[in-house]
């Protein structure tokens, strides 16, 4: 028997949303209908404390194209997309959180700009409804990241949008242990558009990325994508280097002058405490690029499946 081979497949990370799951589901099925053609539903449990997994199981039992499945432990939002991608079958791939903030009938727009010949279509959030901290903390993320990966990252844009099946085959063969999908989506290039999409309130509960979490996913993906810290630096090295030769250098001419009338200690003391800082913080962020390079070595899977349903 030939195995089904959807057109569509939606992937979507699960956590703490036992309320809105049907309601996703149902949304997702009403978009489809307007689209008719073959598609999955992808929902992947990332270890959610809620009673998520057991509306998953009862969904994939009443709907034969709901594929439910579940991480052994919470491995975070990214790698549960991973998990997620690596079962779909679909020609076309939808990434999408499950909060509804991501419109399902916004599916219908992406699809047909896709059709026109891109590759990926991005949604982009023009008119946000998150609070006013949460878009503040993203802006501000969206800046130091850009600026520490060379890249132009619009905060407007996040996981939700279209992916042609080779698209999804090239973030999936990308081996960093520390996933990001906004930043592989970036990396792999081809031909790529965005359009703009409604946002909505979020449906139930808040998002589980704090300042905190935010702070830590760009810390790691910057250090894993990225070895401009180190250039930085040694630019900053260089440029005390030369400025305590050029002031070594003075002190030569005022001593060869006699004009040092008083030998203090303080500047020399205020040297060492400053570049015992800069040198240890320099052997800090090398540590930690050796410590990602060691968590790499060990080839470690990025996602563990429990189970499929």
């Amino acid at each position: 028997m030939e195995e089904f081979k959807p057109m569509l497949s939606f992937v979507s990370p699960v956590y703490k949303a036992d309320k809105i799951l049907e309601k996703l589901v149902g949304e997702i099925q009403k978009v489809m209908l307007n689209i008719g053609t073959g598609y999955e539903i992808i929902l992947v449990d990332d270890r959610s404390p809620d009673k998520s997994w057991d509306v998953m199981k009862k969904l994939s039992q009443d709907f034969s194209e709901v594929h439910s499945i579940r991480l052994s432990r919470n491995f975070g939002q990214h790698p549960a997309i991973m998990a997620g991608l690596s079962q779909a079958k679909g020609d076309w791939v939808v990434v999408m959180d499950c909060d509804l903030q991501d419109q399902p009938k916004e599916v219908l727009k992406l699809y047909n700009k896709a059709k026109e010949g891109f590759d990926i279509v991005l949604a982009k959030r023009k008119n946000r409804q998150d609070s006013f901290f949460k878009k503040i903390s993203s802006k501000v993320f969206s800046k130091i990241y850009g600026f520490f990966t060379d890249t132009n990252y619009d905060n407007e844009v996040a996981n939700f949008g279209i992916y042609h099946h080779r698209v999804i085959r090239s973030i999936l063969d990308i081996s960093d242990s520390i996933k990001f999908f906004p930043l592989f989506v970036s990396f792999v290039g081809y031909n790529s558009t965005s359009i703009i999409v409604e946002h909505a309130q979020r449906e139930e509960g808040s998002s589980s990325y704090s300042f905190f979490k935010l702070i830590s996913l760009a810390f790691n993906s910057i250090i894993s994508f990225s070895n401009k810290p180190l250039k930085l630096f040694v630019k900053f090295g260089l440029t005390i280097s030369v400025t305590s030769f050029m002031f070594g250098l003075y002190n030569i001419y005022l001593a060869l002058t006699n004009q040092i009338e008083v030998l203090g200690y303080s500047s020399i003391i205020v040297s060492i405490w400053f570049l015992s800082g800069i040198i240890i913080t320099t052997i800090g962020i090398t540590g930690i690029y050796v410590g990602k390079i060691f968590d790499q070595t060990k080839n470690r899977p990025i996602f563990i499946i429990d189970e499929i349903k």
